[in-house]
């Protein structure tokens, strides 16, 4: 597969996996949409890519902004082949002690606002008969982890929502792709949630000894070249919690082959 020509639109692009998966497509010969809510970093990220790039900055929370964006992204160069859902953020807070306004919260960020922003494009993938749509999730999506009772939450629907998305675009020509990374040397858990909802501000040894980001998007990217549903990005015990709980391709190719004996338009008639 070749991205030269391309167009790959990422949210949360200012920074670790977002801003890696940027430069390693525009490396390959993509152009590049930047969305994020801080628009000099995004800037910043736009100066050291060597192809074509448009900055949208926008709150994923923002609807209106993000219906906006989105118009101007598929009217740019008149396509958008990549879709990137990376926009994001954690938790480090017991549950007991957890307002219930974090959760709100973070799951608004990390699956209710994935949603829409996809739901918005899917009209131009599905008229296209092509392209990948991305959702960046976690090991913790896949496995619940103490301390983050809110992000597993929205990690583990976002999955869900992602693979139920896949079965329905079997036969349209749209990939659906799922990305777990495990610990990425980031500022995830600097920018975390605590339990009342401030900033956590400090960063766990794991993530700084881990996974550089530029590796981790080079990794991303070779899978999806080679056509994976779901991509695990992890070493150590977090891959192998990860591979442990690993949908295998048999279920997708279920599902696939259920959508393309008429499932859906079964259940639809018999509504």
């Amino acid at each position: 597969m070749s991205f030269e020509g391309k167009t790959a639109w990422i949210t949360g692009a200012s920074s670790g996996i977002g801003a890696a998966l940027a430069k390693e497509w525009a490396a390959r010969g993509a152009a590049i949409i930047l969305s994020g809510r801080d628009e000099a970093r995004l800037a910043e990220v736009a100066a050291s890519l060597p192809t074509e790039t448009l900055l949208l900055p926008f709150d994923v929370r923002d609807e209106g902004a993000m219906e906006a964006a989105t118009d101007k992204a598929t009217g740019w160069i008149g396509h958008v082949d990549i879709f990137v859902a990376n926009a994001g953020i954690s938790q480090r807070s017991p549950a007991v002690d957890t307002a219930m306004q974090v959760y709100r919260d973070i799951i608004e960020v990390d699956l209710t606002a994935q949603i829409a922003a996809t739901q918005a494009l899917l009209p131009h993938f599905t008229a296209r008969g092509s392209g990948h749509l991305m959702f960046i999730s976690s090991i913790a999506g896949k496995v619940g982890v103490p301390m983050r009772t809110a992000y597993c939450a929205a990690k583990h629907g976002l999955i869900g929502y992602a693979d139920a998305l896949r079965g329905e675009l079997s036969q349209s020509g749209v990939a659906v792709h799922v990305v777990c990374p495990g610990s990425v040397a980031t500022d995830v858990s600097r920018n975390a949630l605590t339990a009342d909802g401030s900033k956590r501000g400090r960063s766990d040894k794991v993530i700084d000894n881990g996974i550089p980001p530029q590796e981790a998007a080079r990794r991303i990217i070779d899978a999806v070249e080679a056509g994976e549903r779901e991509i695990i990005v992890a070493e150590g015990m977090e891959q192998a919690m990860g591979e442990s709980r690993r949908t295998p391709d048999a279920m997708f190719d279920q599902v696939a082959a259920m959508v393309a004996a008429g499932y859906m338009e079964k259940m639809q008639a018999e509504d």
